[in-house]
């Protein structure tokens, strides 16, 4: 590379802000003609200069893919220099439908439904629209239903890197400890 094709980092950096929308690794490292050994070494480079210097971007990390985005402690100067149309926040029927499809995907709309025990059509087509859900394929079972899964905007927009970053389901309460616990009362 010579000098007038400046630095990895920086050629990342220029991809990144243009394209607005995460990346995977493997199209960087295949558009800068080089290893995805070397991109990844030079993002997680990047992402580390930025969190040290508190820039007011960072560099998200999900699945595969990476992206520039706002840094959250900076979010408040944006949003008043902006002052956007009122984010919508996800209700708390739409909350609990995204956790079970989060935990149990792929899922069908009957599952969710036995686990919350409340019918949940609006819930999933709102999730689908704020693209943190989509269809997964068909079930192969009678009247093939549709299966649910979380996406990468679902991965971006809670801060994980993979689903593996979910935290651990909480228990269940156990009905013998419960019973046990109102004889000893």
């Amino acid at each position: 590379m010579s000098n007038d094709e400046g630095t990895l980092k920086g050629r990342i950096e220029a991809i990144l802000y243009v394209a607005g929308e995460a990346v995977s690794l493997r199209d960087l490292a295949r558009a800068l003609q080089t290893g995805e050994d070397e991109v990844r070494k030079a993002v997680s480079g990047l992402k580390d200069e930025y969190d040290y210097e508190q820039r007011g971007f960072l560099l998200k990390r999900f699945n595969d893919k990476v992206q520039l985005a706002t840094r959250p402690l900076y979010a408040s100067d944006v949003v008043r220099m902006l002052q956007p149309v009122q984010q919508q926040s996800l209700s708390q029927a739409a909350m609990e439908t995204l956790a079970v499809v989060a935990y149990r995907q792929p899922v069908t709309r009957a599952e969710v439904e036995q686990v919350r025990g409340v019918k949940c059509d609006y819930s999933l087509q709102s999730l689908i629209s704020k693209g943190l859900i989509r269809e997964a394929g068909r079930k192969d079972t009678i009247g093939r239903p549709i299966l649910f899964c979380t996406t990468d905007e679902f991965l971006s927009h809670f801060g994980l890197e993979g689903l593996e970053d979910l935290p651990p389901m909480p228990e269940p309460p156990d009905e013998n400890r419960k019973e046990q616990s109102e004889t000893e009362i």
